[in-house]
């Protein structure tokens, strides 16, 4: 749904998963929903809503080996398993590939941003950004910005949320309750 979003809204995509299978059955998924977004968005105009998503899936590239693909990122959106061990052995990893200026933000409903951002060397580049499903329909996204976290980061985030269509609420970490703000 995220990758679906971004690229709807004119962002380039690359969606990372384990297996070339897992790949093909997501872009399956995006085409389909597509398919019913421009039914209704082209109902007037079927070649209009055709082109769409055509042009749509044109900017969503796909590869099971994110390492080799985040150097030349900007933003990485994690949206995996929720295991804190997982999450931090993939950030640690991609944080040696990646550019010195990529964001990495964390889509996790239930583990703390900052734990998983003290795998990385770049904890002021790091922030969660919690989509909620699906995707393509909810328009709430939260941004979660740790004590860390750089005001340009979660601005940055902010600002991609709301070029996606979306309606992001502010998150400030700080224990033992979240800090909520309303954009």
């Amino acid at each position: 749904g995220i990758a679906q979003v971004a690229a709807a809204t004119g962002h380039t995509v690359v969606l990372v998963d384990q297996t070339e299978d897992i790949l093909a059955k997501s872009k399956k998924g995006i085409e389909e929903s597509l398919r019913k977004v421009a039914k209704k968005k082209f109902a007037e105009n079927l070649k209009a809503g055709d082109e769409f998503v055509e042009k749509t899936l044109s900017t969503i590239a796909t590869s099971t080996d994110a390492a080799s693909v985040v150097h030349s990122t900007d933003l990485v959106v994690e949206a995996i398993v929720e295991n804190l061990k997982v999450k931090n052995e993939l950030f640690k990893r991609l944080d040696k590939f990646a550019a010195e200026h990529t964001i990495f933000a964390s889509n996790t409903s239930s583990l703390q941003i900052t734990s998983i951002a003290n795998a990385t060397t770049r904890q002021d580049r790091f922030a969660g950004l919690h989509f909620f499903n699906p995707v393509p329909v909810m328009k709430l996204v939260e941004v979660i910005k740790t004590p860390m976290t750089s005001q340009k980061t979660f601005e940055s985030l902010v600002d991609f949320s709301k070029a996606l269509g979306k309606h992001p609420v502010s998150c400030k970490v700080t224990h033992p309750k979240k800090t909520l703000t309303l954009l």
